[in-house]
């Protein structure tokens, strides 16, 4: 089991919550995997896995892990939301070809701050990948009608 499987682990015992099978493996799939999963993803890795754990069991765990601020739930802008541990990253996502990148936390700090200091509003850029282009779509337009000006 990886350290940040653990550490999630032991701070579920710690806030005073049982670590059930479905909670150990929802958590120890994604500490072992650098996919970003949705919740399809992964009822169906666990169950085709472990056949007695039922998809619903999947995404009630889910729901649990996020409200207890365990996992996090991310919304992007095209295709389905993604599911991973707290961390101490954020997301890119190209709107062109779908490639997801993760980026340290660190990195939008300062963001954050002016945000807060200079328009008193609190940026939660954990529960949303930010939308732009990759280094290989960066130069292609918005637009790709003919007809636009």
């Amino acid at each position: 089991m990886s350290e940040q499987a653990s550490r999630t682990l032991d701070a579920l015992r710690a806030d005073g919550r049982r670590v059930t099978t479905a909670r150990r493996l929802v958590v120890e799939l994604l500490a072992r995997t650098s996919e970003h999963l949705s919740a399809d993803d992964l009822a169906l890795r666990i169950h085709h896995a472990h056949p007695e754990i039922h998809l619903s069991t999947v995404y009630r765990t889910l729901d649990s892990l996020h409200e207890w601020g365990h996992v996090q739930h991310v919304h992007q802008p095209h295709g389905p939301s993604f599911f991973h541990l707290a961390g101490a990253h954020r997301h890119l996502v190209c709107e062109r070809c779908g490639r997801i990148r993760d980026v340290p936390a660190a990195e939008f700090d300062a963001l954050v701050a002016r945000s807060r200091e200079h328009y008193g509003f609190e940026l939660h850029l954990a529960h949303a990948a930010l939308a732009g282009r990759c280094g290989n779509h960066a130069q292609e337009t918005a637009c790709t009608s003919p007809t636009a000006t």
